[in-house]
């Protein structure tokens, strides 16, 4: 059975964007976008394995998530210190994909005891490549790659010439598809390479 997603937000565009971005992350997903508390009433309110769910959506109707707030995901313009002190799960949506992401990958391990069911391998490509396809310098190269170094510090940490890593770099995209940091950075947390604290 695959599990499923409600996104409740009046912004078109945050429920589209936080979508794209969950689809990439849990591919065996069902995510639904509502654009009020309404329109998740009129569905199934009760089907779901989570609720990222707007901040004023979420406080005008505490009756409805107060009793599944250990599946609801609030979608906040930042943190405030009541927010963390009434203990709910946040998600601050102002920050660069790569954080949001990780964020995301962190709230995964708290917000619901199983977890989100993440698919393990392939988060971002259907291909069949298994996790002993990337060799073991080239699984180091995307452990630097993900926690942020570039090129020349990859380099001057392993070692090795520049070519090497951009060649190594190379390899990596080609054999796993993905192209983008925030893609090898899901694939990395994903596949046990780097622990998502650790970005």
């Amino acid at each position: 059975m695959q599990p499923e997603i409600a996104i409740i937000d009046n912004n078109t565009l945050s429920c589209m964007g936080l979508k794209s971005i969950l689809e990439r992350i849990i591919p065996i997903a069902v995510i639904r976008t509502f654009s009020s508390f309404e329109q998740l009433i009129d569905d199934t309110p009760d089907y779901y394995f989570h609720y990222f769910v707007s901040a004023q959506i979420y406080f005008e109707h505490t009756h409805f998530f107060t009793p599944r707030k250990h599946k609801a995901i609030i979608l906040a313009s930042g943190i405030s210190p009541q927010l963390k002190i009434a203990g709910l799960h946040i998600l601050n949506i102002c920050q660069p994909e790569e954080a949001l992401i990780k964020e995301i990958l962190l709230l995964n391990r708290s917000a619901h005891e199983k977890g989100y069911p993440i698919k393990e391998n392939r988060v971002s490509h259907p291909s069949t490549l298994l996790v002993s396809d990337l060799t073991p310098r080239e699984r180091e190269v995307l452990v630097l790659l993900v926690q942020g170094l570039i090129n020349k510090e990859i380099a001057d940490r392993l070692n090795i010439s520049l070519t090497t890593v951009i060649s190594h770099r190379k390899n990596i995209t080609e054999k796993l598809g993905i192209k983008s940091i925030s893609g090898l950075t899901i694939y990395a947390v994903m596949n046990g390479f780097i622990d998502a604290d650790k970005i």
